[in-house]
Parts: C-alpha cells; sequence; structure tokens
C-alpha cells in the first residue's frame, strides 16, 4: 500500500520522510488540498528507476534497428554494462 501524507509533513515531519524512504525504498505520495502534488523519494530509488528508463528506451531503439535489419552488439557485453548501471556494480 503506497504511503500518503499531506504536505504539511514535509516541514513538520521531514526527517520521518526521509527516513522511510531510505529504508523502505519506496515513494512517499504528497497530497495539496487533497490531491496528489508530488512524489518524494531516495536518490537511491531515484538513480535505479532513471536506470530503468535508460534500459527501456535502449530495449525499444535497439528493437527498432533490428527491425530495419540492422546488426545489434554482442548480447553478453550490452547485458553486463546494463546490469553494471541498474545495480551499479
Amino acid at each position: 500500500m503506497p504511503e500518503i501524507r499531506p504536505i504539511s509533513d514535509l516541514r513538520n515531519k521531514a526527517n520521518e520522510i526521509s527516513e522511510f524512504c531510505r529504508e523502505s525504498r519506496e515513494p512517499v505520495y504528497i497530497t495539496k488540498n487533497g490531491a496528489g502534488d508530488m512524489v518524494v523519494m531516495s536518490i537511491e530509488t531515484f538513480e535505479r528507476m532513471d536506470a530503468l528508463i535508460q534500459l527501456y528506451a535502449k530495449l525499444a531503439a535497439t528493437e527498432e534497428e533490428i527491425a530495419r535489419g540492422g546488426e545489434g552488439e554482442d548480447f553478453f557485453q550490452v547485458a553486463k554494462e546494463l546490469r553494471n548501471n541498474v545495480h551499479g556494480i
């Protein structure tokens, strides 16, 4: 179940929100006047999510290239590089 907090908690309980994000690796959804306003997450979670988005973009570009008859790269080398980006190894 998502963690949902009012915007006043950013001011009054920022440390608690920060700790929750780091420990749970989950975002906190912030509401303003009862409606969704923003999402707060740890930098680690953001970087992991960003790496996955980049991975999906590369996969989509590669699929498009293959559909046009292009030759791909060595799978194992590319997988190793992507794994390093996603897991920070």
